[in-house]
């Protein structure tokens, strides 16, 4: 949830931020509906502060012009609560859809403006014919789409043989490798409830992306990141707890609403993959470091990995909802010629820790104030698992798997 004091006292640059945001997003109703809100809030407690002052006055005799006076405010507080309760659902509904602002440093526009930061290594070359991860996994006997369409539907992956060794080496490897950096490794549960996606920014405005388990008003879980957001939900804590840093492996579920590309097919988009999710929770004033810290520690993966990447800076409409600030590292695929992001890292200031009430005390007995929450992927294994596939590909078909991923045991 964006500052309402903010849209207060600098409505024309906080409108500015949500359409930078979110062009289709009404700012200005939101605005409207918040003055109103106010405005019938405060003649709402004047009204009942004026009634409570006419029963204690009647106390002492009811005279006809207190009588009729205390009918008045009765009729007038009646129609100001019943013109407040016409609105508010929609005034928190606009509320809850407001996108987080961006920073300053973000640029205007949509995925098309986006900025490259950074570039490591070169794309590799081949004296054969690139294949399709797909065509690769398909003739190594690795995948089996066929089966879990039979089991799950279309769009659900199956592994076998070596593509599990490969998942669970590449998983303990980033996981070794994030809890070197500090990181406390967590493991959640996979169904989460509504309020736990509200926190996170998922409800209301993701609903339809998500799978719910409806008897038990349960949902899988799109992301650890929600698990991770409400593991401090409703609890104050203290500057010396600061930064909380948390590494997590879950398999993630997203309906992925909408038709896929033909360029999509394999493990590009699917609807169960696993992913290793790092998160923060900062100090405000040092959540830009934290956020450098993170895309650092998922860079180094890649690295270590020898796989060729590039670092983007996001504009604004290709941020996340929840994210001020985001940069997507994006690994290349030989198989399908292009970048595709393994990881966003994104900043989320203080907008998932106000509807969480996460809130820390700089000092004993001072006032407290909301953290900043940060999250990045660390990274998501299938396109991952891609890249090592159609990179590491060799002339007969066969994949040769990094050195660092053989030493993880899953491969004697």
């Amino acid at each position: 949830m964006i500052d309402l004091s903010m849209l207060r006292k600098e409505p024309e640059k906080v409108i500015a931020l949500l359409l930078k945001k979110d062009p289709s997003y009404d700012a200005q109703k939101l605005f409207d509906l918040d003055k109103q809100v106010s405005a019938l809030r405060i003649d709402i407690e004047s009204l009942c502060q004026k009634k409570n002052e006419l029963a204690e006055a009647a106390k002492s005799g009811i005279t006809p012009e207190v009588r009729a006076i205390s009918v008045e405010v009765g009729k007038e507080l009646k129609a100001k609560e019943q013109q407040l309760e016409a609105i508010e659902p929609e005034y928190k509904r606009l509320w809850l859809y407001a996108p987080n602002l961006p920073v300053q440093e973000v640029p205007e526009g949509d995925k098309d403006e986006n900025l490259i930061v950074k570039t490591f290594g070169q794309k590799p070359k081949y004296d054969f014919d690139v294949q399709h991860h797909l065509d690769l996994g398909n003739k190594l006997n690795w995948f089996d789409f066929e089966a879990s369409a039979r089991m799950s539907g279309s769009n659900f992956p199956l592994y076998r043989g070596d593509a599990v060794r490969l998942i669970y080496s590449l998983a303990s490897f980033m996981y070794k490798h994030n809890m070197k950096h500090g990181y406390e490794p967590i493991l959640p549960s996979y169904l989460v409830n509504e309020a736990a996606l509200t926190v996170a920014s998922n409800f209301p405005k993701f609903r339809d992306q998500v799978y719910e388990v409806g008897e038990d008003n349960l949902f899988l879980t799109p992301t650890a990141e929600v698990n991770l957001t409400n593991l401090y939900k409703d609890q104050i804590l203290s500057a010396d707890q600061l930064p909380i840093r948390m590494a997590s492996w879950t398999s993630c579920f997203r309906r992925e609403a909408g038709g896929y590309g033909a360029t999509e097919r394999g493990l590009i988009r699917i609807h169960q993959f696993e992913k290793i999710e790092i998160y923060t929770i900062s100090e405000p004033e040092k959540s830009n470091e934290e956020q450098e810290r993170m895309l650092a520690c998922a860079e180094e993966i890649l690295q270590k990995l020898d796989l060729h990447y590039r670092v983007s800076l996001l504009a604004a409409q290709d941020c996340s909802f929840p994210s001020a600030k985001t940069f997507d590292i994006e690994v290349w695929l030989p198989g399908q010629k292009e970048y595709y992001e393994v990881s966003s890292c994104s900043n989320c200031t203080d907008f998932q820790a106000r509807r969480g009430k996460i809130r820390y005390r700089k000092t004993p007995g001072t006032k407290p104030v909301l953290v900043h929450t940060l999250n990045s992927s660390s990274l998501a294994l299938p396109r991952l698992m891609v890249a090592i596939m159609e990179t590491y590909q060799q002339p007969d078909g066969s994949i040769a798997i990094p050195d660092i991923l053989k030493e993880q045991s899953f491969f004697s």
